[in-house]
């Protein structure tokens, strides 16, 4: 707070407003029946002049998955319901795993992310308030995200930085494992008093969305180093292979997520990870188990 004159009363009531995002963990610990919180982790620029708001979640059961369809139970307002956020609720606190772009107008204005998980609800406002702006694309130490592409860096492929997600589409058939190469880079930054992960950058799959389970085999592939082309700034680059299993046919979107040796959430300091989505049109199995 800005203001170090705020009366007692409005002190508390502020700290009550901000739990959700700030002591997230501190809660008592249930294997499950408990419910989801969605966090509002801050607000950046965008070049053409909009910005994004990146939200996360917190889902406060050690074990229950959950599964929530875009509606009453799980809704951004105004212009929702479904607004791109997740559907599959994973155990445990996810860093800003989606970004919704407002315009350049936006001003005032809040978006509301309201979850109603096993009976309890929670609404979690997004705006842009001048003291929730982040900077997700460089930290203070000039450490920046890694680059994910889901092609060859030598082949030109499309490729991202930060917290947008770049967005593929693949197929798949039911209960045929689907496998999935992705490249990574980093420029290998590490800040003082951060331990050198083995790797400069490492990469976790996980479901975003989809009407069954999308089952990883690795869900952290490890992150080989290859020789070629790299991007700007990078001084390592490796790919990472997995397959995926789907239990349903129909439409899913997993997501990757890329971090350097900020580790998840960048430490707590919303830089520097990257996420990328792979939307996975998923097809039911013939009689004789074949496309």
């Amino acid at each position: 707070m800005k203001n170090f004159s705020i009366k007692p009363i409005l002190i508390a009531a502020a700290a009550a407003f901000m739990l959700p995002a700030q002591q997230l963990p501190l809660e008592p610990k249930h294997d499950a029946g408990q419910g989801i919180t969605g966090v509002f982790e801050g607000w950046f620029h965008n070049p053409d002049g909009s910005f994004s708001l990146l939200f996360g979640y917190y889902n406060r059961n050690l074990k229950e998955t959950l599964d929530i369809a875009t509606g009453p139970n799980n809704r951004i307002e105004p212009g929702g319901p479904d607004q791109g956020q997740p559907t599959h609720f994973l155990s445990g606190r996810m860093w800003g795993n989606f970004t919704l772009t407002v315009p350049k107008d936006f001003g005032e204005k809040q978006l509301t992310w309201t979850i109603t998980a096993n009976g309890k609800t929670t609404v979690v406002p997004g705006y842009l308030k001048t003291d929730w702006e982040i900077s997700p694309f460089i930290d203070a130490t000039g450490n920046t995200p890694p680059f994910l592409s889901l092609d060859s860096f030598d082949a030109d492929g499309p490729m991202v930085q930060g917290p947008k997600p770049l967005v593929a589409s693949q197929t798949a058939v039911m209960g045929s494992p689907l496998e999935i190469t992705v490249w990574a880079a980093d420029d290998n930054v590490v800040s003082p008093g951060t331990r050198a992960p083995k790797s400069p950058v490492s990469v976790t799959w996980s479901q975003f969305r989809g009407p069954g389970v999308a089952a990883f085999s690795p869900v952290k592939p490890v992150v080989d180093k290859v020789e070629g082309k790299m991007p700007p700034k990078a001084t390592f680059a490796g790919k990472a292979t997995t397959s995926v299993t789907f239990s349903e046919p129909g439409e899913y979107v997993l997501q990757v997520t890329a971090n350097d040796a900020s580790g998840e959430g960048g430490g707590g300091f919303q830089c520097c990870w990257t996420n990328a989505h792979l939307k996975v049109s998923v097809k039911a199995e013939t009689s004789t188990g074949g496309r």
